[in-house]
């Protein structure tokens, strides 16, 4: 078997197109916006904007390393190169831990969606969603076991209809608003910094959670066309703009269309609700159940992209066993690494049925998984600060001073937030990320040599 990908097969388009399912615009709206009105309150598009601004210097700094440093191990790799094994293996790990967290998040409004399309009844039960969502999670990962080239097909036309129907829904929920009239008229105080005691930590979890997943592009630097362009690269940071437009949109028009309170217990499918308040009837009904599966398709063929890639770096690297670090002839794909995801992530998803509600499943996970993505983000943009640190003027701003400061804000908050976490997610958050020391090697690693800035 052979250690390398499969280079040249994504264009710079369909890498756009996986930074933006990656981030999952129709999933995030669906089930993660509600959670963050519980948790903001009316000041929720201050936290989405606010927060953008360390996500796009991280955004930033993926672009400068991938541009140097093109590897499928991403953050790993290059916090590897830069501050040695045992910060590079942490970062990898993190990634796989916040990784097979989503395969329960991802997949189990899967099974609400489906159910809300064939039995609206028994949307709620926990075994059956997580059992459907179970089905749906196996059939993505065969899927990407055939390979990058029609994972990518896939993608695309999953995405573009996606985008589609949120457009149109939005669309209608303003135009409904401007009519009909507002259960709330538009205010710019909702864009100030007027947080309910206690809440500015868990809020900026929440849209950590929200923005992540764009970097999936820099995983699959080593299969993108154009690397001396930079366009993996390129085409995380441009999608980040799509998902902050998509998220604003929707938390406005929620706060127009019904009170805050109704607004919070929308974490079922909170695009469902805005288009039948919008008038669409029952075709907005299926339209919003439709984005949500497409969404949730999107993101955890992304999440699995990036979990399988990282993973098969590390082996390649021998930080984990060389048994994940090689690809399959025919499909060119790593795909022992997908095999030991499919196998873990059913069990995970099955141990979450257990859990007494569907939402504390996602709210429990989205804590969890943003206190990795804090660490291996944060590592990432005082890489790219080190690498560039010789550089001057523009480019030392771009590339040293705004994702030193992302950095630093990411990390903090990752300390900050893990003092406010329940025993649950304590236990996914931290103690995930503790077990990384039960199959951390000190040796073995492949050098690396740092590109010195220009």
């Amino acid at each position: 078997m052979s250690t390398k990908l499969k280079a040249d097969s994504l264009s710079f388009f369909e890498s756009i197109i996986m930074g933006v399912a990656g981030s999952a615009p129709g999933f995030s709206i669906a089930v993660a916006i509600a959670g963050l009105l519980a948790t903001a309150g009316s000041v929720s598009p201050n936290a989405l904007l606010i927060f953008a601004v360390p996500m796009l210097g991280i955004a930033v700094a993926y672009k400068g390393l991938t541009h140097r440093m093109p590897n499928a191990g991403a953050a790993y790799e290059w916090t590897k190169s830069v501050f040695g094994g045992f910060f590079g293996y942490f970062s990898g790990w993190a990634l796989l831990v916040a990784a097979m967290v989503f395969m329960v998040t991802g997949s189990v409004p899967l099974g609400t969606a489906t159910l809300q399309l064939v039995a609206p009844a028994y949307a709620d039960n926990v075994f059956l969603t997580t059992s459907i969502g179970g089905i749906w999670f196996l059939g993505i990962g065969l899927v990407l076991i055939t390979g990058i080239e029609l994972t990518s097909k896939v993608q695309m036309v999953m995405s573009t209809i996606e985008l589609g129907i949120l457009l149109i829904i939005s669309i209608a929920a303003f135009a409904h608003s401007g009519s009909h009239g507002a259960v709330s008229s538009f205010s710019w105080s909702w864009f100030g910094f007027n947080y309910p005691a206690g809440s500015f930590a868990a809020s900026s979890l929440s849209v950590v959670f929200l923005y992540w997943g764009w970097d999936v592009t820099s995983n699959l630097a080593e299969e993108t066309k154009g690397q001396d362009q930079n366009l993996a690269g390129r085409g995380g940071f441009l999608s980040i703009f799509a998902t902050i437009a998509s998220f604003i949109a929707f938390t406005v028009a929620a706060l127009m269309m019904f009170s805050l309170k109704d607004a919070s217990n929308f974490s079922d499918n909170l695009i469902y609700h805005v288009a039948i308040a919008a008038g669409l009837g029952k075709a907005g009904a299926y339209g919003a159940a439709l984005v949500l599966i497409l969404s949730s398709v999107a993101t955890l063929e992304t999440t699995m992209l990036q979990f399988s890639r990282t993973l098969f770096a590390m082996g390649r690297d021998r930080a984990l066993p060389s048994y994940f670090g090689q690809v399959h002839e025919k499909t060119v794909t790593p795909v022992r690494t997908m095999y030991l995801l499919l196998m873990v992530g059913l069990g995970l998803i099955v141990i979450s049925s257990f859990l007494p509600s569907v939402s504390v499943i996602l709210n429990d996970s989205v804590a969890a998984i943003a206190v990795q993505v804090c660490y291996y983000y944060g590592l990432a943009g005082l890489v790219c600060a080190w690498v560039y640190r010789k550089s001057s003027g523009f480019t030392f701003a771009q590339y040293v001073v705004f994702p030193a400061l992302s950095a630093i804000a990411l990390i903090g908050l990752g300390f900050y937030a893990i003092t406010t976490f329940n025993d649950i997610v304590k236990i996914v958050g931290i103690g995930g990320l503790a077990a990384g020391l039960l199959f951390y090697r000190s040796r073995g690693y492949r050098q690396t040599v740092v590109v010195a800035a220009e």
